[in-house]
């Protein structure tokens, strides 16, 4: 035994011997920067890590780490790291959330560093209004979202019905396409982000995507936001009868097994193509009916963006190394196809790179993908319209109010009039507390 070990130890000190010491440049310590995101599935993730590892592999000085978390948890989770002084360094955002956390003290201003990225990758000016205002920008935004109609082409035109785009023309389709083996639409009813999305959509629709007056006070409670929940519960008769449980996979799901002939979502190219058809020919996407006679339709577009929660300098110019990292248009593009056909550019490079187009499945539907940018072009967010910010928004959104007020009427059965003065009341509750 004895011999053995000092046979060991002859090695070990001849590797020693060998071995060059390591500069102590190379043995301090890196910047550690944890990012949060919700982009929980299992493709997102990789996809991130993937990004992540090529990062801090070109990094001497800075490793960034990522800690999925999910929308369910979010609103309650931010606020009770940041109390505790656990907030991760860099969180990703939508503009109702970011509010809440602004209010605590926590997020950093970046208006500076957003004026930086413009001048290299010009940002479309409506995802940065988004996150202005009270005098500074408080994210840097890294992609845009857009909900759009699909449908399959065949269905409609095997019922002789041409793509709808207005109220009425939907509600007969809808009504024409329900049969036996199919609903002619699929629409949420769940009092979830996802209601509270396609709730704002008809409002869209209706002329009544101001939810604030020039005051500051609400205005949810007019004819036309009535007109858009009574328009919803209508097209609720021609959705299955569990639309009160969904959330987005659920519509998606309808849709991929041709239960439903039209759903309202961001997108379906995903599931469409591995447990559909993939039958990119088929794949009808357009923008939302509206009301005959509103001059500005539209789609309710969420820019997410990234805050940076971190008051330490080192850290702060870490996380803007490895934004605009991210913002190259080499990497940009592999970073928004985490979920090809899903995520669209906020930059003009990032709408022309080629990491973005030339993704497979972004190839296979890129006339899909096409429509689906022009579409977010006229898109908007409630509380964040006409160039206008209105924080408090952050109450309605984490209480899912919209979606809310539509159980009144889907659920409870109160003409959509009464819903709406109730909801205006809840919310006006919800903005005092």
């Amino acid at each position: 035994m004895r011999s053995k070990f000092a046979h060991v130890l002859v090695l070990l000190l001849i590797a020693a011997m060998v071995i060059p010491a390591i500069p102590a440049q190379a043995r301090q310590d890196k910047v550690q920067l944890t990012l949060w995101h919700m982009e929980g599935t299992t493709n997102r993730i990789e996809r991130i890590q993937t990004l992540l590892d090529e990062f801090n592999a070109s990094q001497s000085e800075i490793e960034v780490t990522q800690e999925p978390q999910n929308w369910g948890e979010i609103y309650t989770k931010a606020p009770a790291a940041i109390a505790a002084g656990n907030a991760p360094d860099m969180l990703f955002a939508i503009p109702d959330f970011t509010p809440i956390l602004k209010d605590l003290g926590a997020v950093q201003p970046v208006e500076d560093f957003v004026a930086e990225l413009d001048a290299e990758h010009p940002f479309y000016p409506a995802m940065v209004e988004q996150y202005t205002y009270d005098d500074h920008t408080w994210a840097v935004p890294l992609y845009n979202m857009a909900q759009n109609m699909w449908y399959r082409k065949s269905v409609l035109e095997a019922a002789g019905i041409e793509v709808p785009t207005t109220w009425d023309e939907w509600l007969a389709a809808a009504e024409a396409l329900t049969t036996d083996e199919q609903y002619g639409v699929g629409l949420p009813a769940a009092k979830n982000l996802y209601t509270d999305q396609v709730v704002y959509d008809f409002m869209i629709g209706a002329g009544a995507s101001e939810i604030y007056n020039d005051d500051g006070s609400l205005r949810f409670n007019n004819p036309e936001t009535v007109e858009a929940y009574d328009m919803y519960n209508q097209l609720l008769q021609y959705s299955p009868a569990d639309s009160p449980n969904w959330a987005w996979g659920e519509a998606e799901a309808c849709f991929a097994n041709a239960t439903c002939a039209m759903v309202i979502q961001f997108t379906v190219i995903s599931t469409y193509d591995t447990q559909a058809e993939g039958d990119a020919a088929d794949l009808g996407v357009a923008p939302i009916p509206y009301k005959e006679g509103v001059e500005d339709p539209g789609t309710i577009a969420y820019a997410n963006a990234v805050m940076l929660l971190t008051d330490d300098p080192a850290k702060q110019e870490a996380a803007k190394t490895f934004i605009s990292w991210l913002l190259q248009p080499e990497n940009y593009g592999r970073f928004l196809n985490m979920e090809p056909g899903l995520f669209l550019p906020v930059t003009e490079d990032g709408a022309t790179a080629d990491s973005f187009w030339e993704d497979p499945l972004v190839v296979k539907y890129h006339d899909q993908v096409q429509t689906m940018i022009d579409n977010s072009t006229s898109g908007r967010l409630f509380g964040f319209t006409s160039g206008r910010t209105f924080p408090s928004i952050a109450s309605i959104s984490a209480q899912n109010l919209l979606a809310q007020t539509l159980q009144l009427v889907a659920i409870d059965g109160k003409p959509a009039a009464d819903a709406v003065a109730e909801g205006q009341s809840i919310m006006e509750s919800a903005i005092e507390d």
